[in-house]
């Protein structure tokens, strides 16, 4: 019985701490109540392993899709038709189906538009002019029965109640509809229009609907598209073909299915020199962007045929007047790729977009050599009006950037074709778990490209989200990571990047150690690839990968906003005598732990930095330790590098003083 009271007197205690430390406004409203997944880690199943790797009967849909679209410049829309084949490879019968308008965003209407807060357009959505779809001629095939469908739309969602159900574990359904929509000026900083000298550069993405992911965890994915959160997708097979004006040329993601009916010859024989040159090569130059010689007809319009197999998306740039280059990619198999790109006349140059292409390529081969190997054959990076948007084998960056900022905007981009184009997490939901593994990855790449060229520049993402010295935006953050995507607040959400790369960095060198770490990271991605994972999965994947129980920092770097500070509180010697050891006293004053790294002195001259694990925080906040000096301690200093997260370093040096 008193093991009981004591148990039910610390399990009260803790539940009133956690009341005090939860912010709420004075009606007692806490919008993590609503907002914020709880810890919970989920036993294993059949769907997914306790070790955090698809089980033996996970399951995924797919999705492929047949595009037809027309470009019109005169009325900067887009109008096509769109066939998706649906497999249900799921163990339940579908009776409906749900898609994505992502589109709709743009109409007045929207939850998004709702939800902007005044002042402000923060995602650049208030007062598009006829924006949203027009959805037209929808229609359902099962066997051989084709029947016309009513769309229930509710926001950026469509709903297709089926005449009969999809049957589980490899039925098929195939829709088909015509769309039509207007190009934003900007849409929600992921595509849109550049004005330049030289004409309009068109960036094209979320441009068709697409399936909602069915999966075991959540059924049906339909979260509305708010503007912060992104996307969730299934994988499949795409063929798409874009007409647009004949003095344009289109980029595309995935391959050119018909080159000689769209490039001219001088340029289908320099991209042959590209795809064998380490060295960027030009395929349409300064001198020659906008000409009549770069096309094979100026009249009249042109239709491109990409295809990309295995994907999840797709996405398009076009423009009359833009420099293209591209270089091979060297794969760590020994395939090859092309990294390419397209950029304005007016933003080449060695210091900006000149080196496009030389960052794309090395890029890749940084992730692939040491996450995954990039799976597509052709990855491009298209100058816009997009601060940055990342689409699969197509990225769109601002045409501004230079420097070491366009370095990591171009290598942030293009990693995101890891982390979710590869390893299809659920950005809808869980932001942090691509925004923040990808910028992790990309403070890797930048250590290594070019001997370290932009290791020490303010590059796109100041080191204050990776390094702690700096760090001091993680003292503000109120919402903890596991806070719905869309219910972060604007001036928080980019601790979905800082604060989630920081404590992988801190796993890396300072909690597991590097060996261990890279080896359970590269274990989850092999184990993900082109798959759907949930944060569960992540957190059961290293500390099974590592052999580490990490749960302690799942709980308080995901879960909560809690902060650390430690101390150092006292030092005496066995004894009194220094030569029989010191005994050192620290402290854990908040509610965040983290091992400890001291850096001892002795008044003989020597200098000892030791480690001590988190396992010591496990009976308390108060720890003493046996140093073995030969000599007077004259100064402890805790974190010495200043690599944790400590909130109060006064408290983190003795002297003896």
């Amino acid at each position: 019985m008193r093991k009981l009271i004591l148990a039910l007197t610390t399990a009260m205690s803790v539940c009133l701490l956690h009341a005090q430390n939860t912010p709420a406004d004075t009606t007692g409203y806490n919008p993590h109540d609503l907002f914020s997944q709880s810890f919970d880690m989920p036993a294993g199943s059949g769907f997914r392993s306790a070790k955090g790797v698809p089980g033996p009967h996970y399951w995924q849909n797919n999705a492929s899709y047949l595009i037809n679209a027309a470009f019109n410049e005169q009325d900067t829309s887009v109008t096509g038709d769109v066939t998706i084949t649906y497999t249900n490879n799921s163990p339940d019968s579908l009776d409906y189906l749900w898609l994505q308008l992502d589109q709709d965003i743009f109409k007045s209407s929207s939850r998004g538009v709702a939800a902007t807060k005044y002042p402000g357009n923060y995602f650049e959505i208030l007062g598009a002019v006829n924006g949203g779809y027009q959805i037209q001629d929808v229609t359902i095939t099962q066997g051989d029965q084709v029947y016309p469908a009513t769309p229930v739309i509710t926001d950026t969602r469509m709903q297709l109640r089926l005449a009969r159900s999809v049957s589980p574990e490899g039925g098929k359904v195939v829709v088909k509809m015509a769309f039509r929509f207007n190009i934003p000026l900007d849409g929600a900083g992921r595509f849109g229009r550049q004005y330049t000298k030289n004409g309009v550069v068109y960036q094209i993405g979320q441009w068709y609907p697409r399936m909602c992911v069915f999966d075991e965890v959540e059924g049906w994915n339909t979260l509305p598209y708010m503007g912060l959160g992104e996307f969730y997708c299934d994988y499949g097979d795409y063929d798409y073909y874009i007409t647009a004006p004949a003095d344009m040329i289109v980029y595309g993601s995935g391959d050119l299915q018909n080159p000689t009916e769209v490039l001219t010859a001088k340029e289908i024989r320099r991209l042959e020199e590209a795809a064998s040159s380490d060295r960027t090569v030009t395929i349409v130059g300064p001198d020659e962007a906008g000409k009549a010689s770069t096309r094979p007809t100026t009249k009249g319009n042109l239709t491109w045929h990409f295809s990309m197999k295995h994907t999840r998306d797709v996405a398009w740039a076009a423009g009359k007047a833009m420099i293209w280059d591209a270089a091979r990619v060297n794969l760590p198999s020994g395939r090859k790729a092309i990294a390419m790109s397209c950029y304005p006349a007016e933003v080449a140059g060695d210091t900006a977009w000149s080196r496009s292409t030389e960052y794309l390529k090395a890029s890749i081969e940084i992730y692939s050599k040491n996450f995954f190997e990039y799976p597509w054959n052709v990855a491009v990076s298209s100058a816009g009006i997009t601060p940055g948007m990342e689409y699969p084998g197509m990225i769109f960056n601002t045409y501004t950037e230079v420097k070491a900022r366009l370095w990591f905007l171009i290598a942030h981009e293009i990693g995101h074709n890891w982390y979710p184009m590869i390893v299809g997490n659920n950005e809808r939901r869980y932001m942090w778990q691509d925004e923040g593994f990808n910028t992790y990855v990309n403070y890797i790449a930048t250590d290594l490209f070019n001997k370290g060229e932009y290791v020490d520049a303010a590059a796109y993402f100041d080191k204050a989200f990776f390094a702690s010295r700096d760090y001091m935006q993680f003292m503000q953050y109120k919402d903890p990571l596991m806070t719905l995507s869309d219910a972060m607040t604007e001036e928080q959400h980019y601790q979905f990047y800082g604060k989630t790369a920081y404590g992988l960095n801190l796993l890396r060198t300072v909690i597991v150690g590097k060996e261990r770490f890279d080896y359970a990271f590269r274990k989850y991605t092999e184990a993900w690839a082109f798959k759907h994972p949930t944060p569960y999965d992540f957190f059961h994947c290293i500390n099974n990968a590592a052999g580490e129980d990490l749960n302690w920092f799942w709980k308080e770097w995901f879960f909560t906003t809690w902060k650390l500070d430690q101390a150092i509180t006292d030092v005496k010697y066995v004894d009194e005598n220094p030569a029989k050891g010191a005994l050192i006293t620290i402290q854990s004053k908040g509610r965040m732990i983290m091992p400890v790294i001291a850096e001892i002195t002795q008044a003989n001259g020597l200098k000892d930095t030791i480690q001590l694990p988190v396992e010591i925080w496990r009976r308390g906040s108060a720890w003493t330790f046996k140093y073995a000096s030969a000599s007077k301690i004259i100064k402890v200093v805790l974190d010495p590098q200043k690599v944790l997260p400590d909130i109060d370093r006064k408290n983190n040096e003795w002297t003896g003083k």
